[in-house]
């Protein structure tokens, strides 16, 4: 049996976990935002257009957190806590390179430690809906928490801030320490248990 090649066995793990409509869907959806809010005169861009755009691009890259076969994936021979761990800091990158790359051909949407901030702490949420309710169903808790963020009452107390971290500007210390928590919680669940069955 012939052995795989490193770039080999990275295009089928790419195409298995459906990476190239994933970043299609994400190139999409952050040109399709950045289309529809130029030229909205110059004033403070709407912090829920580019937590939009995050949310989307996590959705779709969440897809790829389990494979075709789960049962193959776990009876192969080689060290998934890695290759998992890889997975999810690279679709959190992918994610935010896009949006701010978009940005660099227009106007900003938001500012660079926005975008990190918020790419981090909902790969983490996909993470966790990964490892608690599987691949399939991983983009659920980023939607969950997107849709209570934008209904969540004015962040005046601390709950309410941890609730609002999506859209709270950066440097608000609650959104980042809420946004570093569920990434690294996320990573690392995924990273050990994988996505359930």
């Amino acid at each position: 049996m012939r052995r795989l090649t490193r770039g080999r066995w990275l295009t089928l793990y790419a195409r298995s976990r459906r990476v190239p409509a994933s970043l299609a869907v994400v190139v999409v959806s952050a040109v399709g935002v950045w289309a529809l809010a130029r030229g909205g005169g110059g004033g403070p861009v709407d912090p829920r257009l580019p937590v939009l755009v995050l949310t989307a691009g996590v959705m779709a890259a969440s897809t790829g957190l389990s494979g075709q076969d789960l049962a193959l994936d776990r009876t192969a021979a080689i060290r998934w806590m890695a290759r998992r761990t890889a997975h999810v800091l690279l679709c959190g990158t992918a994610v935010g390179t896009v949006l701010l790359t978009v940005q660099v051909i227009g106007d900003p949407l938001a500012a660079t430690s926005f975008v990190v901030r918020d790419s981090a702490g909902l790969m983490g949420l996909a993470g966790l809906g990964a490892a608690t309710s599987g691949g399939r169903y991983a983009w659920t808790p980023p939607f969950a928490w997107l849709s209570l963020a934008f209904f969540a009452p004015p962040p005046a107390s601390a709950p309410a801030r941890v609730a609002s971290w999506l859209l709270l500007p950066p440097g608000t210390a609650a959104a980042t320490w809420t946004a570093t928590v569920l990434a690294v919680a996320g990573t690392a669940a995924y990273a050990v248990a994988g996505p359930r069955r």
